[in-house]
């Protein structure tokens, strides 16, 4: 068991490991920059010496409810600082709590959210402890769990590619819905609009114009004597600007024979007459277009008052009212011919609906196989664990569907679905004899719950992409006969994914591939914290206080029984390596 899906050469590299955690003044932590390696991590050391804070602080910067009463006491503000190696570039996430209890959190130095925090952070990092609720204990992680590992992509694809044309169809159905009655007052309404707006055949800029003509016909008369007599003083028979200028040209030429320079003054007046004379032109055009007739009038002021009750019902100006009247053309379109699409839409339903149920039944075959050899195969590892064969179940369900709600048929049943199927998963553990199997979410023991999730994390590693598993007192409850297994899966587990592990146990610690140990000291009258990286000699200290306790850690006994452990892990992962 714990050989299967193990890397040749040691664990694989980690898209988005812990490369290093730094915190400082949280609870008995004053300064502590801890450098973290790829594969099995283990944090060993005696009871209360911040084993678990580490845990505790790297939860604080993936965005964790923060706990103000952790700052060290006598310090302003605690910080933690976690960089994961991600791809395409590594990510710094700070979090920093005040004595003020106020929380602020950084993601690569720039202020965010502990939401975004979270978002960003927390899919890196999956940590389970006896206290923690675990994303392994929602239902709708495991069926997701269950699909990852049955390869269920494509068929979950279809299912909600399924289920969101059904709806889509069935939200258009909705639209459709409507008494009769009303369909004959929309339609007559819409009707009565499109034919207003078209009779009315107007055109943009319209009012504008009218309005123009309208103001100036009211002044028709006195526009009309005014440019005649300005027509007249500009280019009239006598005494006209244009008769005065021309004798002024002719002059200028004349005066040219004589003085050269006057040819260009010639010049200048000649065109002034001419345009004198176009002006004039101009005038008379103008005072002639002028429509005062009465009827006329009359007819501009009806047509302009027809254009402002257009726009006051429907737009601002002449294309406003233009495009209500398509659209109301285009519902009233509509309307004659719902009767019709709402027959070929609640086709559709009835279509699109076995569609679904075919989708559905698909993809629940294919879970209830992979149920059962998930089943089978995590079974198969608690038993190596400590627990008896048959412990472990991945139990499928299907909810009967409401009288009040759509339902697919599989199997003779009236089932209810969403996007995801018809399935509820749920993984049950009978860890007592006798006992009936229960949801992993209501079992008590939090040893219990962190062996299951070593051994479905071990079992699933190929299927989920969570970078860093944390296993905080995985050994809670179990004896050194358990111990050994475990660690041999924490092992197995770490060559796909950075594996970070508190135990009290030293046949786990014998299995890391790397060992700290945390352990606490007094300095200028205060406890503080602290963490080493550990040697082969220093590991076999410390596995040796461990197996006989710290005053008889330095015994000639312990210290062989330590090396013997250190050596049976060595040689077991030699072999695992070998059988590859």
């Amino acid at each position: 068991m714990a050989g299967d899906d193990v890397a040749e050469d040691g664990p694989e590299f980690v898209a988005g490991r812990l490369l290093e955690l730094s915190v400082a003044d949280l609870a008995l932590i004053d300064r502590l920059r801890l450098e973290l390696e790829p594969g099995l991590n283990v944090f060993t050391g005696e009871t209360g010496a911040g084993k678990s804070l580490l845990i505790d602080a790297l939860g604080l910067a993936i965005g964790a409810r923060a706990d103000t009463s952790l700052v060290r006491h006598g310090a302003e503000a605690a910080r933690v600082t976690a960089l994961f190696d991600r791809i395409p570039e590594p990510l710094i996430a700070t979090r920093e709590l005040s004595t003020g209890g106020r929380s602020t959190a950084r993601l690569d130095d720039e202020p965010v959210t502990a939401a975004r925090l979270a978002d960003a952070a927390g899919p890196l990092v999956e940590i389970h402890g006896q206290h923690d609720q675990q994303r392994l204990l929602d239902e709708r992680w495991q069926r997701d769990l269950l699909d990852a590992y049955g390869g269920h992509d494509a068929l979950r694809a279809t299912m909600a590619a399924a289920v969101e044309r059904w709806r889509e169809n069935r939200a258009l159905l909705a639209s459709l819905a409507l008494d009769p009655r009303e369909v004959t007052r929309r339609l007559e309404l819409a009707e009565y609009e499109a034919n207003e707006i078209a009779a009315a055949r107007l055109r943009p800029g319209e009012a504008d114009e009218t309005r123009r003509r309208l103001d100036a016909g009211q002044h028709g008369e006195a526009i009309t004597r005014g440019g005649a007599a300005l027509a007249e003083a500009l280019a009239g028979e006598e005494g006209s600007a244009r008769e005065r200028v021309g004798v002024a040209a002719r002059e200028a030429g004349a005066l040219a024979r004589l003085d050269p320079r006057f040819d260009e003054i010639g010049d200048r007046l000649a065109g002034l007459e001419a345009e004198l004379a176009d002006t004039a032109s101009t005038v008379r055009d103008i005072a002639e277009s002028i429509d005062h007739d009465p009827a006329e009038l009359e007819r501009l002021s009806e047509r302009l008052s027809t254009i402002y009750g257009l726009e006051r019902r429907y737009g601002d100006d002449e294309a406003a009212v233009i495009a209500h009247g398509e659209r109301a053309a285009a519902e009233a379109e509509r309307l004659r011919g719902v009767d019709d699409e709402r027959a070929n839409r609640e086709a559709d339903d009835a279509r699109l609906l076995e569609r679904v149920a075919i989708a559905a039944a698909d993809l629940s075959a294919a879970r209830a196989t992979a149920a059962r050899r998930l089943t089978d195969t995590v079974d198969g590892v608690l038993a190596e664990l400590g627990f008896p064969r048959g412990v472990f179940e991945v139990a499928l369900g299907r909810r009967p569907a409401d009288e009040d709600e759509a339902a697919v048929e599989v199997d003779g049943d009236a089932l209810g679905f969403d996007a995801t199927g018809i399935d509820q998963v749920v993984f049950r553990l009978a860890p007592n004899a006798g006992e009936p199997a229960r949801p992993l979410g209501r079992i008590a023991s939090g040893g219990e719950l962190s062996r299951v999730a070593l051994a479905i994390k071990q079992v699933l590693a190929s299927a989920d992409d969570t970078p860093v598993l944390v296993f905080d007192e995985i050994d809670s409850g179990i004896g050194g006969r358990s111990a050994d297994p475990i660690g041999r899966s924490l092992w197995a587990l770490a060559r796909r994914h950075q594996v970070l592990c508190v135990t009290h146990l030293p046949q786990i610690a014998a299995h890391a591939d790397t060992h700290f140990r945390i352990a606490k000291r007094e300095v200028d009258g205060r406890t503080i914290t602290e963490v080493a990286r550990l040697d082969p000699e220093a590991r076999a200290a410390e596995l040796a206080a461990m197996l006989a306790g710290q005053e008889a850690g330095g015994g000639a006994a312990a210290l062989a029984s330590a090396r013997e452990l250190l050596d049976r892990a060595e040689a077991w992962r030699a072999r695992t390596l070998a059988a590859v």
